[in-house]
Parts: C-alpha cells; structure tokens; sequence
C-alpha cells in the first residue's frame, strides 16, 4: 500500500493510499482492456469473420479514443476540476464495455472500443494531473512511480487471466468482466474521490485561455523534451504488444497459454525496474535513470531486429524482449515526473498531451506492423528501433538539466515554470 503519508512541500495537500490505489486501478483499465483480449487475436478474426488486420483495427479505435479523450479531458479538468470528468468518462467505459461484450460484428466491435476508449481516458489522465496538484519533486516521482508499478502489474496478470477467462467462457466474457471492474471503479470513485483542484488554481476562460495554456506548455522546451521521450518509448512498446500474438503464437509455434505466460514474464521485468526506480526517486538523478534505460532499449531493439532477420530464433528474441520491456522501467516514471514537472499547474493540460500522443502513436503502430503479415517479425523489429531511437534524440537534443542546488533533486525544476493564467 502507498505511503499514506506523502505530503508534498509545495502544495500542503496530503495524497492518501486509498486515493492512490484507486487512481493506479483507474490507470489500469487502459493496459487491461489492450491485454485482457490479446490472446483471443487469432480465434477472434474467424468469429467475427474478419481478419488479423480486422481485429487489430478493434485495438486501434480504443487508443485513438483514449489518445483523443485526454486531450479534451485534461485542459477541460485544469477549468472545472478533476472529480466530475473522472466520473462521467468512467461511467461511459463501463457502458462502452458492455457494448462490446454484445457486439455482433468487428464494426460494432470497433465503434464501442473507441467509446471505451473515449471513457478511460479520464481516469489515465486525471491520475497524472491529481499526483501533480498533491505533489512535487521525489515524492510526485515516487506516487508516479507507484502508478507506473500497479499499471505495468496489469499486463502481468491480464494475458493469464483473459487467457483463463476465454479458455472458459470466450472473448465476450473479456469484456463483460471489465464492464463489472469499471462499474465497481465508477463506485469506487463517487464514494471515495474528493475534489484536488481548489477553484483558486483553475483555469477560467473558456477556449481561450487553454489554446493559450497550451501554447505555455508546449512552448516549454523540457516538458516537449520529455513528452518526446517517454510516448516515443511507449510506441516502441506497443509495436511489441501489437505484433507479439502473431510472432509468439504464429512464427514461434506457441500456444495461447504459453504466449500469456512469456507476455506476462516479459511485462514482469518493466514491473521489477519500475520498483527498482520508484525506490531509488529522490537518491539517483532521474535523468541518469533514463539515460540508462534509453541505451538499454535502443541496444535491445536493435538485437531484435537482428534476429528478426535471421529467422526469429526463440531464446534470443525472448530474452530481447525482456530486456527491452524492463529498460522502459527507468524511462516512463521518471519521464513522466520530469514532465508534468515542468507543467507547473497546469498538470491537465500537460497529461493530456502525454497521454494523447502517447496512444495516437500506439494506435499508428498496430496496424503498421501488421503490414508485412502474421508470419513475419521484421516490421515489429524495425518499428521498435525506430521509435527506441527518436527516444533517445529526443531526450538527448530538447531536454536540459534545470539549475536548482546540488544533490540529487537538481533535475527537477526549482519551481514551476507556467503560472496560472487569470
């Protein structure tokens, strides 16, 4: 459980454990709806009479909607709060999720995963942008890092648990049993979710005022920096997450079981580094910690894509994988902390962009490394040194170490640079 005791200096505004575990769960819909159902990916097509690509279009319209839902959700909760968007976008997940569990073609399928989507984007972006009002320097590093943690555990457990659940009862039970968990969060969230933006911090104005938020903090050299960093890391994980049903189960031979068994072994090593890197927040240089896991990342790449060439041989590529997935640990969290760091009060605003990059570029790279078809892994491979790369530049060409007082806190911004706009 959260240290119920976090009370960050600049703000005064105490983040309880309950508050954060509810915010990590809420985070969690989005990699749970993506991992629950990937197992299901083959067998899906010939149910709904479509095809690979068919089905990964389905994967597509959810990140567009959850890309596009914190874009308009983010700057909207800097304006009037974070409680009422957090519940109506949570309560519209939940529908969209029972939609799907009833939807009788890949269209429909597909239409419901945007309004899905659409809905949990709300409680991605607000988890960022309430850390961000109760919290700054390492213990906004270590809540994110906490976020991060319990968002990575779900593809742990998802793929072994959507592979139980369709073994037993089929993809539709997938859905029917997020449409229970978000409706249990919606609750969850009414009863238990206060208000962390007091009126005096908020954006007032109208489009104005956030197309002019906007332009602050995308003007701000760091946060662009560090927004780079961490949603091109991202793509280059989805390029995995998209295409490893086909590699694993397709070109590898392996069963559905097997595969939620590697998956979750994979997304293990990102959960294990994500602990390391929460626990050394506030002692090693948060930058270092993504220089680190950005030489890591883009030397697994390029291995994988090596041997993607060579014939995809088993062991070498499963290790790539874990390797690659766990260099992330050190990059998401502490990237994100950068960030929203750099945004200052307008955390909605900053965690919009995050997370709507974030995803758009996740919803680019699903179909497009499923161009080269089900039985190659050189388009995966290529993708994921690509992104891993403009990570790299990102990080190493916009970002700057911010002059604050020696020690380990020196990469974070003495104060927030964009101030609240009358």
């Amino acid at each position: 459980m959260p240290d119920s005791s976090l009370i960050p200096p600049s703000t005064g505004r105490r983040t309880s454990g309950q508050l954060i575990l509810l915010l990590a769960l809420l985070t969690a819909v989005g990699p749970l709806s993506i991992d629950l159902y990937l197992p299901a990916f083959p067998g899906m097509a010939g149910d709904l009479d479509t095809t690979a690509a068919g089905i990964q279009l389905t994967m597509t319209t959810f990140l567009v909607g959850l890309g596009l839902g914190q874009l308009f959700i983010g700057p909207l909760s800097d304006g009037i709060g974070r409680r009422k968007p957090m519940l109506a976008g949570t309560f519209v997940c939940a529908a969209a999720s029972v939609i799907c569990a009833v939807a009788p073609n890949v269209e429909v399928l597909a239409s419901a995963r945007f309004l899905q989507g659409l809905g949990g984007a709300a409680g991605v972006v607000l988890a960022r942008a309430i850390v961000s009002d109760t919290a700054r320097g390492a213990a906004a590093a270590k809540l994110l890092g906490i976020l991060t943690i319990i968002c990575v555990v779900a593809p742990v457990i998802a793929p072994l648990a959507g592979g139980a659940i369709i073994a037993a009862a089929g993809w539709r039970a997938v859905f029917w049993v997020l449409a229970v968990l978000v409706l249990a969060l919606f609750v969850w969230a009414v009863f238990g979710a206060q208000e962390t933006l007091p009126m005096e911090e908020r954006n007032h104005g109208g489009i104005k005022t956030t197309l002019h938020v906007a332009g602050v903090v995308l003007g701000n050299r760091n946060y662009t920096g560090y927004l780079l960093t961490f949603c091109f890391a991202f793509a280059g994980l989805f390029a995995y997450i998209s295409a490893s049903p086909f590699v694993i189960q397709n070109i590898m031979g392996l069963s559905e079981t097997r595969f939620s068994l590697i998956f979750a072994m994979n997304a293990l090593c990102i959960t294990i580094v994500s602990v390391i890197a929460a626990a050394l927040a506030g002692k090693v240089s948060y930058r270092r910690m993504i220089a680190i896991g950005l030489v890591v990342a883009i030397l697994a790449a390029a291995g994988l894509l090596t041997f993607a060439l060579n014939g995809t041989p088993m062991v070498p590529m499963l290790v790539l994988f874990a390797a690659f997935q766990g260099s992330l640990g050190f990059i998401f969290g502490n990237a994100t902390a950068l960030a929203l760091e750099e945004a200052g009060h307008h955390a909605g605003t900053g965690s919009a962009f995050l997370g709507c990059l974030q995803y758009v570029l996740a919803a680019a790279v699903a179909p497009i490394v499923g161009l080269g078809g089900e039985d190659t892994a050189v388009p995966m491979g290529i993708a994921m040194v690509a992104f891993a790369v403009l990570s790299g530049v990102s990080y190493l060409t916009l970002t700057r170490k911010t002059a604050a007082p020696a020690g380990t806190e020196a990469d974070l911004p003495a104060q927030a640079p964009a101030q609240p706009v009358s």
